[in-house]
């Protein structure tokens, strides 16, 4: 199992509960599309203590199904129009876990 776990820092002008929630809808309404993802769940309610807006928790069967995600004409879509386009910065952290 791969669990892909990314946080972002949106923009000022963008960091709005509706941009938050197409984020949200966008990410997790891919559950279900992509062959190897098993789990997804974007958090976009943090303490004041986080220097994060949004948070995306995923699990993948294993490693070529991330690569897979990763270039999916449906995740893109979603990336490029629901996320990319609000954030400042990106941070990823991808690890193999054991059952």
């Amino acid at each position: 199992m791969v669990k892909h776990i990314i946080l972002w820092k949106l923009k000022e002008e963008y960091n709005t509960e509706d941009v938050k929630k197409g984020i949200k809808e966008g990410l997790e309404g891919l559950f279900g599309k992509i062959e190897g993802l098993t789990e997804i769940k974007v958090q976009t309610d943090c303490l004041e203590s986080s220097n994060a807006h949004v948070m995306l928790y995923s699990v993948f069967e294993n490693e070529q199904a991330l690569k897979n995600y990763a270039v999916h004409p449906e995740h893109v879509k979603v990336a490029d129009t629901k996320v990319r386009p609000f954030t400042e910065s990106r941070s990823c952290i991808d690890y193999k876990e054991e059952k």
